[in-house]
């Protein structure tokens, strides 16, 4: 079966590890992001591994990118299309009043904009796939609230809401997202640069730090490649989309 995934924020953390994953499973990767990846290991033979540098948060450089066939054609020769919606922005940490509008707009941007955009598009242009998937990388933060992260727990909740509505639509014989498989997936608290800069976060502004301080203290933080390990299983087995909204932490 020839699989071919979209993948955006492939470039570092969870996104650089899933690439490596999605690679050595066999299958043909696209990664949209605003850096270049040199993946650990090469594409097998059949397959291929390609970048596009955007900004996701640039919705109309994205809008040009989805009405160009480079995506789309790949789409259309698979058996088996995955856009994983990997990327997004932690800005702006701080208290409401004392944000950034620029850092609003941004994260607002890539963490929602561009994922409507891409799942809007991938329902379309997939309808002829004979299995098509989707997963939006969700966190605890839409499900949980978190002084100091208004803006990412608000877009991070959009998603996990939107999905809910797809799964709905997924049901519906005419409807272009009919016999799509979906999944808001939180997978858990990552070492990566975020968590990095959650860490740097000053105190006043995100009251929560010290939690996450102690889970890098006592080695809590679940590495890029293990989460992704997890992932891809759950994403190719037949369970997948069973439940639209899920933490990864809780599946088996």
């Amino acid at each position: 079966m020839k699989t071919l995934v979209i993948l955006t924020g492939h470039s570092r953390g969870l996104g650089a590890a899933l690439t490596d994953e999605l690679l050595g499973l066999g299958c043909s990767v696209i990664g949209l992001s605003r850096k270049s990846l040199v993946p650990k290991g090469a594409a097998k033979p059949g397959c291929f591994f390609d970048q596009v540098a955007i900004d996701l948060a640039d919705s109309e450089a994205l809008g040009r990118l989805l009405a160009d066939d480079c995506l789309s054609k790949p789409i259309r020769d698979a058996d088996r299309a995955i856009l994983i919606n990997n990327a997004g922005l932690l800005n702006p940490v701080g208290l409401v009043g004392e944000q950034s509008p620029t850092e609003i707009a941004q994260s607002v941007s890539t963490n929602v904009t561009a994922v409507l955009m891409l799942t809007n598009w991938f329902a379309k242009v997939s309808q002829k796939t004979a299995d098509r998937r989707l997963v939006q990388v969700s966190s605890g933060a839409a499900r949980s609230a978190y002084s100091g992260w208004s803006v990412y727990c608000a877009t991070k909740a959009a998603l996990d809401h939107h999905v809910r509505c797809l799964a709905m639509e997924a049901e519906q014989p005419h409807s272009p997202s009919f016999g799509l498989k979906i999944c808001s997936l939180a997978p858990g608290v990552i070492d990566t640069d975020m968590q990095a800069q959650v860490r740097a976060s000053d105190l006043a502004s995100f009251p929560m730090r010290p939690k996450f301080d102690e889970l890098k203290a006592s080695g809590s933080l679940a590495s890029p490649e293990d989460v992704s390990q997890r992932l891809c299983k759950h994403l190719f087995s037949d369970g997948f989309g069973k439940d639209p909204v899920a933490d990864l932490r809780s599946i088996g």
